[in-house]
């Protein structure tokens, strides 16, 4: 089951070996961007705990309730609205104080451990101190500084990284049948995720960027009226304003790169060089790394709530000085 699993040989390697030597702890922390694979890598796992076949064989019964989420030994838990709350780790607790009904294992699957409330921590905390045998917990986070230290020293650590961009770009034309230059766009901006490049964001990174770009760079300082138009466009798309602040970053990281002579092999936007080539003409080093500035401020003040319309006028009127 792990060879279904895209990369992450390494850690892959030692969960499998901890199976062999009947050596698992009994609380895992799974820490890594979103998007990249830790979930999957985890329900292999899982798998191969419960299958009837020991070999995590995805056709057996116990293999296929996994797949279902309906296996009566294993047992998940993620955040309610903005957080994991102290009523589900109760929960989680008492499923976890019978012994396993199906399996030689129970197992706790925590998705998004970081957003555990204070009061659930320190709950699940007392559980991680006084492990039941035959008990594994697994918890994932993109970001583990997030979680409580106590809560951090009582796990096996197992850090992930992003997937190669080659790689993810070899799967990509493969398994989506598109070609290599869609291929590279989509591998290069999903920065490593599976889920962004199999996802929603796959029509925005292909389609919807193109036409994104055009209409930024249509923009001129004179332009007020398609400046606030285009700037109440973006605050509107709430879901996927930063996807869309990282397309614009992308454009101007590439015209920084396309000043300093770097190959086409290291642009994102290799379908649009002509695009890139007029805009790198009016620009200047100093003007790009203001602008690549002003994009990292955007989002700074984005993710502390600032109000969306006013931030990307600003911004605007930045890109186009």
């Amino acid at each position: 089951m792990f060879s279904r699993v895209l990369g992450h040989q390494r850690q892959k390697n030692l969960l499998q070996k901890a199976i062999r030597c009947g050596r698992l702890p009994h609380a895992y922390l799974f820490e890594g961007p979103d998007g990249i694979g830790k979930r999957l890598v985890a329900l292999a796992l899982i798998k191969m705990l419960f299958c009837n076949n020991e070999s995590a064989c995805g056709d057996c019964p116990a293999c296929q309730k996994v797949d279902h989420h309906n296996h009566p030994d294993l047992h998940q838990v993620g955040p309610e609205g903005n957080s994991i709350k102290i009523e589900q780790i109760r929960t989680l607790q008492k499923e976890l104080s019978y012994r396993p009904l199906e399996a030689n294992h129970k197992v706790c699957l925590i998705d998004g451990a970081e957003k555990m409330n204070l009061a659930a921590a320190n709950a699940l905390l007392k559980t991680l101190e006084e492990p039941r045998d035959q008990t594994l917990l697994i918890l994932l986070t993109p970001s583990p500084d997030s979680i409580l230290p106590t809560i951090r020293s009582r796990c096996q650590r197992l850090p992930f990284s992003r997937i190669p961009r080659e790689k993810l770009q070899e799967v990509l034309v493969e398994q989506l049948q598109i070609g290599d230059a869609q291929a590279h766009i989509l591998a290069t901006l999903s920065e490593g995720s599976f889920k962004k490049a199999f996802g929603k964001d796959r029509e925005l990174y292909l389609k919807r960027r193109r036409e994104l770009l055009k209409t930024l760079t249509g923009l001129s300082k004179g332009s007020i009226l398609p400046l606030l138009k285009l700037a109440q466009e973006f605050a509107d798309e709430k879901d996927l304003l930063f996807d869309i602040l990282e397309i614009i970053q992308a454009f101007y990281r590439d015209l920084l790169l396309l000043k300093h002579g770097r190959p086409k092999e290291d642009l994102v936007n290799i379908d649009l060089m002509e695009t890139l080539e007029q805009t790198s003409r009016k620009e200047d080093t100093l003007s790009l790394l203001g602008k690549l500035d002003a994009l990292t401020a955007t989002r700074r003040h984005l993710e502390r709530n600032a109000n969306r319309q006013l931030a990307m006028e600003v911004l605007l009127l930045k890109l186009v000085a």
